[in-house]
């Protein structure tokens, strides 16, 4: 797969990288966002789609400076996007023009100082959600704010959240959130309930591993992965959440980041501070129990993840390329593209990924 593997060395550690979305196309643009500088940055890139030309990279196309270490990017739509940093703010901004080449990033809100100590300072944001224009925040000082890009004062606020730092966040529903903490602490909110607690706890694992990142199935919203600081991958069905279902020992080190295909959700893509990406695929085991060829106590519509014995016995696992000795730290996928940002100032594109 190296012929299909492209990488550009950017000059900073990058923390986070995500595609511009499109609808119906691979997208052409991608975001990074950097870490570990006394300034960091935000770099639009744009990867053009000619495929006869093997020599095509990655270009610059804007850039824009930023106060902290980056450590979440999130778009709420074709052109906008929010961003948190270790200075404890998010901010709002916009990918402004209508020609890839003349793009420029423009701040169009900033919610500063959201994570706080109270003794005066800031403390870094360690996490992003979003849900259309509704944006929560979660930080090391265990607290959850809730956002909308349509006004500047907070929605909420939710003070002690947790004892201990955050970690993680994603959206379940409209209304609803999952947060995980250092300890390996899950945890549902409901928004509608005034009450500041949640509406379930639950545990990573049996071991106080933390959890590092957290996702949804695309189609099946009760079904979320996460992802542990050990390496592991922890996978849970939310209508029956007292214990995980499929617990899987997966990176040698914290897995960074994990996604799914957001058209084909029977492929997952997992990237660790190991240096390793791997490539998740059960189509073969989607194939199998559509041909009726799967255990016969295995139900046809349920999905396979949710079995924790066909999932550690017939998962495919590939990696995309060879272990890097830096951690990677993010990644992002839009239609046959897959995009990874790394501790080695790179970042790499693999285009024409079978699915």
């Amino acid at each position: 797969m190296e012929d299909k593997v492209h990488g550009v060395f950017v000059g900073e550690k990058v923390s986070k990288v995500r595609w511009k979305p499109e609808d119906l196309v691979e997208s052409d643009i991608f975001l990074t966002g950097s870490w570990d500088n006394e300034t960091n940055h935000l770099v639009l890139w744009l990867y053009p789609p000619n495929e006869d030309d093997a020599d095509i990279y990655p270009c610059t196309i804007g850039t824009h400076p930023y106060d902290g270490d980056i450590t979440e990017l999130k778009f709420i739509n074709s052109n906008m996007f929010v961003v948190s940093s270790t200075v404890g703010s998010v901010k709002l901004l916009k990918i402004d023009g209508k020609e890839p080449c003349l793009a420029a990033l423009k701040e169009v809100m900033s919610w500063d100082d959201i994570h706080f100590l109270s003794v005066g300072g800031h403390i870094p944001c360690t996490g992003l959600a979003v849900f259309e224009e509704d944006i929560v925040s979660v930080g090391e000082d265990g607290c959850l704010c809730l956002l909308t890009a349509r006004q500047k004062m907070p929605v909420r606020r939710i003070e002690g959240a947790d004892s201990c730092s955050l970690r993680c966040v994603c959206f379940l529903k409209h209304n609803e959130v999952l947060t995980g903490n250092l300890r390996g602490q899950m945890k549902v909110w409901d928004l509608k309930n005034a009450v500041n607690k949640p509406a379930s706890t639950f545990m990573l694992s049996g071991e106080q591993t933390g959890a590092s990142c957290v996702t949804h199935h695309p189609t099946q919203r009760h079904m979320v992965l996460a992802g542990g600081e050990d390496g592991s991958l922890t996978v849970w069905d939310l209508r029956h959440h007292t214990f995980p279902v499929t617990l899987l020992s997966a990176h040698s080190d914290a897995v960074s980041e994990l996604q799914f295909h957001p058209d084909r959700p029977e492929h997952l893509f997992t990237c660790s501070t190991s240096g390793e990406i791997w490539h998740w695929n059960t189509s073969s085991m989607s194939r199998s129990a559509h041909l009726g060829t799967m255990p016969s106590e295995f139900p046809r519509d349920e999905n396979l993840w949710l079995n924790s014995d066909v999932a550690k016995h017939r998962l495919e696992v590939f990696t995309l390329m060879p272990q890097l000795h830096k951690p990677i730290n993010s990644l992002d996928v839009s239609k046959n593209r897959v995009v990874c940002g790394c501790d080695n100032e790179a970042v790499y594109v693999f285009k024409n990924v079978v699915l």
